[in-house]
């Protein structure tokens, strides 16, 4: 339940799941699952920021060719 509740959230923010996990790792933002499920339903600005972060350091990967 938590990964579909990230993913649907994650969608929202106009990325999808394997993105936003991958642009925190790439970001070096540590948050569980259930942590990011849990701000996903309660705090929707917080987890916008987030995706926000995610968004920036998957920006700042350069493009494989």
């Amino acid at each position: 339940m938590w990964i579909q509740r990230v993913g649907a959230a994650a969608r929202l923010n106009g990325l999808s799941y394997s993105q936003l996990m991958h642009g925190l790792k790439t970001a070096g933002v540590e948050v569980d699952r259930k942590m990011l499920a849990d701000l996903a339903v309660r705090d929707a600005g917080a987890f916008a920021q987030i995706a926000a972060q995610a968004k920036a350091a998957l920006a700042s990967v350069p493009a494989k060719s």
